[in-house]
């Protein structure tokens, strides 16, 4: 960091210019994230671009005051960008700490908590059919919209022609064998794990920015403008 007033003030107002650019950068890439793997939405993504909206207001803050050199704004500016980094820091982390297990249950949370359009708009988008296959123990490869009328990635139709297709045992039976579609399962838990590899990696990355801004904030607050001394003197 550099040391005189004039430097450290335009590094404050560079790095909040920075600032903007990283909201911005934040929460579409989290929204973009949110809406791949449509049918989870993920509180850790939610996280971010909170994090992101408010580093956005908080960064205006920091253009202010440090255009101003206002000693109210710099403190409140230099709590506020602290608590970000905590928080931002934390989901970031969290974003990438989370196993293959943990992964699976909120894609299966997500898929049962989503509606039937919601669903409907995952199996299109992914080319499959119910979540995950036939089994005694689970009854929600039942409850999932018709599948009929959706293709698979090769673009055939899931249950043959549409017109003479059996909804009724396609994809939902014990014995159904003539469902060509694979499961949403798999895709859904892929999409969702590049969301959150490339949210928490910007996150990460941008948190620590965040530091070195409470640090020359800090710094910033604590000298004296040296055009006030020379208007002093004048006086």
């Amino acid at each position: 960091m550099c040391g005189g007033f004039t430097c450290s003030k335009n590094s404050l107002l560079a790095l909040n210019i920075l600032y903007v650019i990283v909201a911005f950068i934040l929460f579409g890439v989290a929204a973009a994230a949110n809406a791949a793997s449509i049918v989870t939405s993920l509180s850790l993504v939610s996280g971010i671009i909170v994090c992101g909206v408010f580093l956005l207001i908080i960064s205006i803050v920091g253009l202010i005051g440090a255009s101003k050199h206002h000693q109210v704004l710099l403190f409140f500016y230099m709590i506020v960008l602290f608590i970000i980094f905590i928080i931002q820091f934390s989901v970031a982390c969290a974003c990438l700490a989370m196993n293959e297990q943990q992964q699976q249950t909120f894609a299966r949370k997500g898929w049962e908590f989503s509606n039937n359009s919601t669903k409907r708009d995952a199996q299109k988008f992914f080319g499959c059919c119910g979540f995950e296959k036939y089994s005694k123990n689970m009854t929600d490869n039942m409850n999932h919209p018709s599948c009929v009328d959706i293709k698979n990635k090769n673009d055939q139709f899931c249950c043959g022609d549409p017109a003479t297709a059996d909804d009724a045992t396609c994809c939902r039976g014990e014995n159904s064998t003539a469902c060509s579609c694979e499961t949403c399962a798999e895709p859904i838990q892929e999409s969702m794990v590049k969301g959150l590899n490339l949210v928490g990696g910007i996150g990460l990355f941008f948190s620590f920015t965040e530091i070195i801004g409470f640090l020359i904030a800090k710094q910033y607050r604590h000298q004296v403008d040296p055009r006030a001394n020379i208007q002093s003197l004048l006086r």
